[in-house]
């Protein structure tokens, strides 16, 4: 590497952006930059709101001698350069358009909505959530599961904002200390009415205990615009040795974490809860069977299994396409049996259900379903499910 003793700083234009580079570094070694990192704030009035002024700072560290060698930092040497850090923004002329400055943010407080916050007596956790563009399907409204990965995430950041978190994906500390991660057993959700893109949408999820060896977590969703709620999810939780892939009682110590934070509430009262046995379907039984459902990387979580709402899409892929142009999916039932990994191959069953309530009036213009996913090689079950259809509003 060049000596850089005797540097003489020159300042270059990128994008708009005036950088401040060691002067040999820019002469002789700017072509052979291969990546540059600008971290600027961009203006997003609705979203970003501080509570004190924050100095905006541009930092840029490059390495000519190891192109692949990038990074920030707030001053200093790296990798023998010296780089400093500038406030680009502080003169109001050269501030691009559609940027602010540091006037537009004093005295503004961050809006907690997007990371969280406890309400309740921090017995509730809310969050609240635009529907994103990618998260929509062909009905231009959200999917099953995007609302279910929504679910998830209140989830993960309720453990990590109460204080509990340890080193594991939703686990908490004594959980980490024992080798344990939380598993779903069971999960029934009814949606009411799916969000549109552009819609803000506001998750509360909350626990309680499920029997002796087990934790109940339920969730609801509101149109942040009307207070309607939309959705509401109940799920049943265990936990399990990462290593041995065991099931295990929770601990008494787990337990003393999990206690403060219970609320005895149902997010589907009793009666409305699907609580029956879903029958088991085969080959032979099913009416429809997909063969050939390969998981991918992609499809692993931090737990080294399966992310179990990507269990969802395959189920749907046995479901025939004349039920899904013509009814929308109003409520589902995932009993998990077994994990799955990414060497797995997948069938996934549909049968129509042949339903025995004579109250035609209740499910006039619905739909009910079976469904199993199993591995194809040993029809070892991953997921039996239940869903109910209604007939779509043209």
């Amino acid at each position: 590497m060049n000596n850089h003793s005797t540097m003489t700083p020159v300042t270059t234009k990128v994008n708009n952006f005036h950088l401040h580079l060691a002067g040999n570094l820019h002469r002789k070694d700017m072509k052979n930059i291969e990546a540059m990192t600008i971290i600027s704030r961009l203006e997003f009035p609705s979203f970003w709101k501080l509570n004190t002024p924050r100095k905006h700072r541009l930092y840029v560290v490059a390495s000519a001698g190891n192109p692949r060698s990038l990074g920030i930092t707030s001053g200093g040497k790296v990798n023998g350069i010296s780089v400093g850090e500038i406030t680009p923004f502080t003169d109001k002329k050269r501030i691009p358009p559609g940027l602010p400055t540091d006037d537009d943010y004093v005295g503004k407080p961050l809006r907690t909505d997007l990371i969280g916050r406890f309400v309740e007596d921090r017995l509730v956790y809310r969050q609240t959530f635009s529907i994103r563009s990618y998260e929509i399907g062909p009905d231009k409204t959200a999917t099953m599961e995007t609302l279910m990965n929504l679910l998830q995430e209140t989830a993960l950041n309720h453990v990590s904002s109460s204080g509990l978190a340890g080193n594991d994906f939703g686990a908490t500390r004594k959980m980490s200390l024992r080798k344990l991660i939380w598993v779903v057993t069971r999960i029934h959700i009814q949606v009411q009415r799916y969000s549109s893109w552009g819609d803000v949408v506001e998750v509360d999820t909350w626990v309680d205990a499920a029997g002796k060896n087990g934790m109940r977590r339920d969730w609801i969703i509101r149109d942040c615009n009307t207070q309607e709620i939309i959705t509401r999810a109940t799920s049943t939780w265990v936990t399990m040795n990462r290593e041995t892939r065991k099931l295990s009682k929770i601990p008494d110590q787990v337990r003393e974490e999990l206690v403060p934070f219970y609320l005895n509430r149902l997010a589907i009262p009793t009666e409305n809860s699907d609580v029956a046995k879903i029958d088991k379907l085969t080959n032979e039984t099913a009416e429809v069977v997909r063969s050939g459902l390969a998981p991918r990387w992609s499809d692993m979580d931090a737990n080294q299994h399966v992310n179990n709402v990507k269990y969802i899409g395959w189920i749907l892929e046995s479901v025939p396409i004349e039920v899904l142009e013509d009814f929308s999916l109003t409520s589902m039932t995932l009993e998990y049996r077994r994990e799955c990994r990414q060497s797995n191959l997948l069938e996934s069953l549909t049968s129509r259900t042949r339903d025995t309530d004579n109250n035609s009036s209740k499910c006039r213009g619905c739909l009910k379903q079976t469904h199993l996913l199993q591995l194809q090689a040993d029809k070892a079950e991953i997921v039996r499910a239940r869903t109910e259809w209604r007939t779509k509003h043209k």
